[in-house]
């Protein structure tokens, strides 16, 4: 059903614009496709609430929890902060030749990449390490060994937005994923078995190929998996000869494996050779020990782009245990909410309304009140580490993945292009976006929050994009010249109904 566009009308008396703009915003979440929602909108500079529906009512909030997550983050640990990986040998005099066992050892980095572990076996070589007669292992202890929040669903498991969670996890792409590899199938002769490439995880992951390559144009009913419990990529069904080659993200059982393995791989490639295997094991408290090679992550504020313009639900649970790292020494789910909650309440947010149960919004405990996500917004206003935050959120209508993030599609030629910076929320049945809308000049606008629960449609985003339009225009915006307005042109997940969050998706 297409949604009601409104034009703000012109009133030289601002109460009967603020009537008009109520009276607006009840037609629209009048639309059949929204069922139950917390709204609120308000003047962050007089305090004024301009709208407000069922703005104390707790609400799942899907990646809404971010915002929380991510004020936790640079009010505890600050934009400047750094995350650390180390090698570690035992401790010799002079240059070390022969070294008994090798630890790789993670520190929460979030954007650690292939191309990093690389280059800290090729340092490793470059001290004069020769031979490892024993093992290398994969220190991931600087977190707990929970790799999933309790109340996740297990069908999700095999999807990137639901990757396990490890101190030492390997990032992959610009956009860093963690704890996932790329797999690619490539059709072959029809009949035949098509190619599969684990990627990353060649060597370290199973496959169980059933699958197989139909006629030319013929359907695609090809299934990549992982099944629950196991590190093995099964693929089924068919894909067409002749089709270009098929690339997925599919999550690794036990991230800091990944990382071991390919640290192994890239010290024999560096001409060190290892005697042992690949364990999981922490450095020995007794052992002297010394660090022949370090990685440090980009910043805090550099990081914060992909993890708040991608929704990057990895990135939100690792800062949630760094938090509690920080805060209680101790790198958990339980320290790090603690954390969150703590600090959020610092700003001046009232928590009282807020369950929080992760850090992503990917579980169904999370709870926020749209008057408690305003009320944050509104706060990081005055933070110092404010600028960082708001050019981290998606911008409405912008095509450059990098500003526009999950809203590079959404409001395109309307009124908020450009103008409205704003988090949004995808699960099935919950749907949020909740922002800021900049007022002309770029002075102080208005912040807002939608939350929507409970349709069992699409989720209502034409509705969400026709309210920010029309905050937009009642501050005055119009839309850019020469543009179509595209008001929710938006991609569907095409992989499952759990919306939270792959990167192809607004989450």
């Amino acid at each position: 059903m297409p949604v009601t566009v409104f034009a703000a009308p012109a009133h030289a008396d601002p109460a009967a614009e603020a009537a008009d703009l109520r009276a607006d915003l009840d037609t629209l979440l009048a639309d059949p496709s929204v069922a139950d929602s917390g709204v609120v909108v308000l003047d962050p500079v007089t305090g004024e609430e301009l709208y407000s529906r069922d703005a104390d009512s707790p609400f799942v909030p899907a990646s809404n929890m971010k915002l929380f997550t991510a004020a936790a983050a640079l009010e505890v640990l600050g934009p400047d902060h750094t995350f650390g990986t180390e090698v570690v040998i035992p401790a010799h005099r002079g240059k070390p030749r022969t070294v008994q066992d090798v630890y790789l050892v993670g520190g929460g980095d979030p954007t650690l990449s292939a191309a990093d572990i690389d280059a800290l076996a090729a340092d490793v070589a470059a001290a004069g390490v020769k031979v490892v007669k024993g093992d290398v292992y994969a220190d991931d202890t600087w977190f707990d060994d929970e790799r999933l929040v309790d109340d996740w669903w297990p069908e999700d498991e095999p999807y990137a937005y639901s990757a396990q969670i490890s101190a030492l996890t390997v990032a992959h792409g610009e956009r860093y994923d963690t704890g996932v590899t790329e797999v690619t199938v490539t059709a072959a002769a029809q009949g035949a078995a098509p190619t599969v490439d684990l990627g990353a995880a060649e060597g370290y992951m199973e496959l169980d190929n059933r699958a197989t390559t139909g006629a030319a144009g013929s359907g695609n009913t090809l299934v990549v998996d992982r099944p629950v419990g196991t590190n093995t990529i099964v693929v089924s069904g068919s894909v067409p000869q002749g089709a270009a080659p098929i690339a997925v993200l599919r999550t690794v059982d036990e991230p800091a494996g990944l990382a071991g393995h390919l640290f192994e791989r890239a010290l024999e490639e560096h001409g060190v050779t290892v005697r042992g295997g690949v364990e999981q094991g922490e450095v020995p408290d007794d052992l002297r020990t010394r660090v022949v090679a370090d990685h440090t992550s980009p910043d805090l504020a550099e990081i914060f782009v992909p993890y708040m313009k991608f929704s990057n639900n990895g990135h939100a649970e690792m800062l949630v245990k760094s938090i509690g790292r920080e805060t209680a020494d101790q790198g958990t789910w339980a320290a790090g909410r603690v954390g969150v909650e703590e600090a959020v309440a610092g700003l001046g947010v009232d928590t009282s309304g807020v369950v929080f149960h992760d850090g992503s919004g990917l579980s169904r405990t999370d709870r926020v009140t749209a008057n408690a996500v305003v009320d944050l917004l509104a706060s990081t206003r005055d933070a110092d580490w404010y600028p960082v935050w708001a050019s981290a959120l998606p911008v409405a209508g912008i095509e450059d993945p990098f500003t526009g993030g999950t809203l590079r599609a959404r409001m395109v030629g309307t009124a908020a292009q450009g103008t409205v910076t704003a988090k949004t929320g995808t699960m099935s049945g919950v749907s949020a976006l909740s922002g800021y809308v900049a007022a002309p000049g770029g002075g102080d606008g208005l912040v807002f929050s939608i939350v929507n629960n409970d349709h069992t449609g699409p989720a209502p985003l034409a509705v969400q994009n026709a309210i920010a339009v029309r905050l937009a225009e009642h501050l005055g915006h119009t839309a850019p010249v020469g543009t179509l307005a595209q008001g929710a042109r938006v991609q569907e997940n095409p992989e499952s109904g759990e919306l939270e969050c792959s990167w192809e998706l607004t989450c």
